[in-house]
């Protein structure tokens, strides 16, 4: 299973939420997202999971920050938030991000996302799932829709995806363990990465055998719960 690192940009700086809600933010200024990208791929990440907050938000995007970071390491870039159309998946895509991800606009402009999928492979478009009780929330989790979790994978698999990113949002930032029975339940529906909840090794050690490819960590990282090297190992065992 592989350990994705986390850097969520908010103001141009390096922030965590709790369960997606800008209130709760928590400023880490004591690194910027360059440099906390540069500390990831140093101590062995492959991949840094990156979102842009103030996108997802409807604000001023950090595109140029976030092609700097591509174009500085050496780490491949997954990056979401507020992508909900194609130009701007394209800038990325093409300006060195390796994998990007989408969740309104499967939902809303499903005919922009397949052209993406078609144009770029199913290696490089993840569809984010972020639900809440069992249902798809969308708009940078500020808006409910009433899509099933596994019936909208159930869908987009039969469209082509491969990827997916699925959160709880009710575990995000919480450091109170994943949601392991979904994770166990939709494991066979494709390449699924796990994000929210994680606060000890034992989480990760528990996530690997739901049998998801790959777990976004960030707070627990950032508050010194463990190292990256620890739950690297942990993923290995």
């Amino acid at each position: 299973m592989q350990i994705i690192p986390a850097i969520d940009i908010l103001d141009a700086q390096l922030v965590r939420l709790t369960k997606g809600d800008p209130s709760t933010k928590q400023s880490y200024q004591m690194l910027s997202p360059v440099e906390a990208a540069h500390e990831w791929m140093q101590r062995g990440a492959d991949m840094i999971h990156i979102i842009d907050l103030d996108a997802a938000l409807g604000k001023t995007p950090n595109t140029d920050l976030i092609l700097g970071i591509a174009n500085e390491v050496d780490a491949q870039l997954q990056v979401g938030g507020g992508i909900r159309d194609i130009k701007t998946a394209q800038r990325l895509l093409d300006g060195g991000v390796e994998r990007i991800i989408l969740g309104s606009m499967p939902i809303n402009a499903p005919e922009s996302a397949i052209k993406l999928l078609n144009t770029y492979g199913s290696n490089r478009i993840v569809l984010a799932l972020d639900h809440k009780e069992g249902y798809i929330m969308v708009k940078g989790w500020q808006e409910a829709t009433r899509r099933a979790l596994s019936e909208s994978l159930e869908e987009f698999t039969g469209q082509g995806y491969e990827w997916f990113l699925v959160t709880n949002i009710d575990h995000d930032g919480t450091l109170e363990g994943p949601d392991c029975v979904t994770y166990t339940e939709i494991a066979p529906y494709g390449e699924i990465i796990a994000s929210g909840g994680v606060g000890a090794v034992q989480d990760i050690e528990k996530l690997k055998k739901t049998g998801v490819q790959a777990t976004v960590i960030g707070k627990a990282l950032y508050m010194n719960r463990f190292t990256l090297e620890e739950a690297m190992e942990a993923a290995r065992c």
